[in-house]
């Protein structure tokens, strides 16, 4: 299977602004790969949009690699837009900030900033945690309905805690996130960990991220919960004003 993999990519790699349009034999001889092989991994490729074949016989990579250039560099807009605001909130406060997108019932940290002082989670930009027990993922179940059905079929399973596995209840608490416009994860991902989550919306004013701040319960609940709450929020609404959001 990684074999296969490895081929497919070298395969796309052959196009360029050089050769943009290539035989199945030249493929098969850049490559050192039998013919037999290549014409499976192409008539594959074709099939999914990453390569087409054009009246001469000869392949070109597909819409499919346009459609994934324009995921990549929305993400990095993202990315670009968020980081000096994202950088403000862990100026202000103890944690580790955030931005997430959801994906197959799971949340994708895209970004993430830790002030000097924060305590260490297990995260990383590229990571995953399940949706339903963190604070973004949360937020992203409740503002998109149609998320919520792929991470029920992935199951509910116990992170920590207090994490939800009821489905009821949760549907319960997306409500009230909705209501409020925020969330929070408490003890529900990783123990002794609190966590306060804010919608980023798009300029159709779908949501398409979520910002978040994770620290320790104790400092998290204490005085400065509310502000806290309030700047995650901010924080969130400014993004999105960045990306073309605009509130009415």
């Amino acid at each position: 299977m990684i074999g296969a993999v490895k081929k497919a990519c070298q395969i796309i790699s052959c196009f360029s602004n050089e050769n943009p349009a290539l035989g199945l034999g030249e493929i098969a001889e850049r490559l050192g790969m039998n013919v037999s092989t290549t014409h499976h991994i192409v008539s594959t490729l074709c099939e999914e949009g990453v390569l087409m074949r054009d009246n001469r016989k000869k392949y070109r990579l597909g819409w499919r690699l346009l459609e994934w250039n324009n995921h990549v560099m929305f993400q990095q807009d993202v990315y670009d837009k968020a980081m000096p605001l994202v950088k403000e909130l862990i100026h202000r406060f103890k944690g580790i900030a955030h931005i997430a997108m959801f994906d197959k019932g799971t949340v994708v940290f895209v970004l993430r900033v830790s002030s000097q002082d924060s305590t260490p989670i297990h995260t990383y930009v590229g990571s995953r945690k399940p949706a339903y027990a963190t604070s973004s993922g949360k937020v992203l179940l409740a503002y998109n309905s149609t998320y919520l059905q792929e991470t029920i079929d992935r199951g509910l399973s116990y992170e920590a805690p207090n994490t939800i596995t009821d489905i009821n209840r949760l549907k319960e608490e997306l409500k009230m996130i909705r209501k409020n416009g925020y969330s929070i994860s408490n003890h529900e991902n990783s123990d002794g960990m609190y966590g306060i989550a804010a919608p980023v919306l798009s300029y159709s004013k779908e949501i398409i991220a979520a910002v978040n701040l994770v620290g320790p319960a104790a400092y998290m609940q204490g005085d400065k919960r509310n502000t806290i709450i309030k700047s995650v929020m901010n924080t969130a609404q400014l993004i999105s004003k960045e990306l073309g959001y605009i509130e009415v």
